[in-house]
This record gives C-alpha cells, sequence and structure tokens, in this order.
C-alpha cells in the first residue's frame, strides 16, 4: 500500500488549528475524570476506546453521581447520535474504499475531523487519494487528544479552577460550525439548533441534544425545499 504523503501532511495541516481548542479541553477532560473517581488507567482508556470528548465529559460527571452504567451506557449513545449524521454524509466519498479503510476513518470520525474532511471532499469530489487526507486530520486529532488527556491525568487538581478553560471546548465548537455556514437553510438550521438547545438544556439524558439536532436539521430541510428551486 502506497501512502499519499502529500494528501495526509494536508490534513494534518489543516487540523492543526482546531487543536488550539482540543488540547484544553483533553486536559480538562483528564482532571474531570479523576475528580469523579475513575482511575488514571480507565480515564486514558477512555479517550483512547471511546475518542468522544462530549461523551467523556458526561461519563465522568455520571460516575461521580453513582449513576448506574445501563444509564451511563445509554446516555453517552444519545450523545453521539450525531456521528451517525456524520456517517451518512461521509459515505458516498468512501464508498469505494477498502473495509478495513472504513473501519479505521469511522473510528476517527469526530467532530472536529468531519468538519476537516469534509469541506475538503465538498471542495475536490471523490479524488482517488483523499481518504489519506481524512485520515491525517483525524490522526493528528487522536494524538493530540490522547496526550492532553495524558496532561490532564498527571497535572490532576493542579490546573487551578479560575483558569476556567471550559469554554475552550465552546469555541472549538463555534469554529468548526462557522466556516460551513455558507446558505441560507444551513445558517438558519444552526441558529434554530441553537436556540433550541438553550431551551431544552434542562432534559435528562442529554435529551436537549437530540432535540436541538432533530429540530435543527427538520428547519434546514423546510428552508432548503422552500428556497431551492428544482432544476
Amino acid at each position: 500500500m502506497k501512502i499519499h504523503y502529500s494528501e495526509f501532511l494536508q490534513g494534518v495541516r489543516d487540523e492543526l488549528p482546531i487543536l488550539l481548542g482540543t488540547a484544553p479541553f483533553g486536559m480538562i477532560y483528564g482532571v474531570s475524570a479523576l475528580s469523579a473517581g475513575i482511575s488514571p488507567v480507565l480515564a486514558q482508556a477512555m479517550s483512547c476506546i471511546v475518542f468522544a470528548g462530549s461523551a467523556q465529559f458526561v461519563i465522568a460527571q455520571l460516575v461521580a453521581a453513582g449513576t448506574p452504567s445501563p444509564v451511563i451506557i445509554l446516555t453517552a449513545f444519545i450523545i453521539n447520535i450525531r456521528h451517525a449524521l456524520y456517517s451518512a454524509s461521509m459515505a458516498p466519498y468512501l464508498r469505494k474504499l477498502y473495509p478495513i479503510w472504513k473501519w479505521l476513518l469511522a473510528y476517527l470520525l469526530t467532530d472536529e475531523a468531519y468538519a476537516v474532511a469534509i469541506s475538503r471532499y465538498q471542495r475536490i469530489g471523490k479524488g482517488e487519494h483523499t481518504h489519506w487526507y481524512f485520515l491525517g486530520a483525524g490522526s493528528v486529532l487522536w494524538t493530540t487528544w490522547q496526550v492532553s488527556t495524558a496532561i490532564g491525568i498527571f497535572l490532576g487538581g493542579q490546573i487551578p479552577a479560575s483558569w476556567s478553560l471550559d469554554f475552550t471546548a465552546t469555541l472549538t465548537f463555534i469554529a468548526l460550525v462557522v466556516p460551513v455556514l455558507k446558505d441560507r437553510a444551513s445558517t438558519i438550521a444552526a441558529l434554530s439548533a441553537a436556540i433550541v438547545s438553550l431551551l431544552v438544556v434542562a432534559l435528562p439524558l442529554k435529551l436537549g441534544i437530540v432535540a436541538a439536532s432533530l429540530i435543527g436539521i427538520t428547519v434546514g430541510l423546510l428552508v432548503d425545499t422552500k428556497y431551492i428551486k428544482p432544476v
């Protein structure tokens, strides 16, 4: 198998700006996991196996609250439902790849990697070697998440609460969303989802995320259907 370094390195370069928000996010998770009573080994293993920042934070909170395991698993599943939408969006570009490639890229499919990869695919289409670009973006993100988690675990409670690094997660997601809002439908969909998420933030099991996503998608489809003329 020939390695296409140019595509891989371009994916790494395009992912680098996002890592400025990802690194402190991972550190906070490491600290939060220890505070919740999760052992350092399990905390690091969660970053490696689950590899989903928002779900890992919620899992740590639920563990700290003594929540039963089935509820924790269900909650993590609900939070990560959005990845099914990501995979559906990426499927047309990855359909011809070997299964091993699909499995690997599915594992690396996070919010940050998706935002970078889908933008690339939308610009150049189904390039013969663009999966190497996806691999580069996902790999550097994965490495950063593992290292930042380890740093957070190592530092433990030494990071002052006054630093309030939590905001970096919000900034990261804003940085991911804004560049892809290029038309009326996607902009209104994003605004609708944001407003709904604020209104239903108190729903249990993080169901507000699901509600906001579904309403945002529905509004976007309605706007898209109304304003795009038939060819």
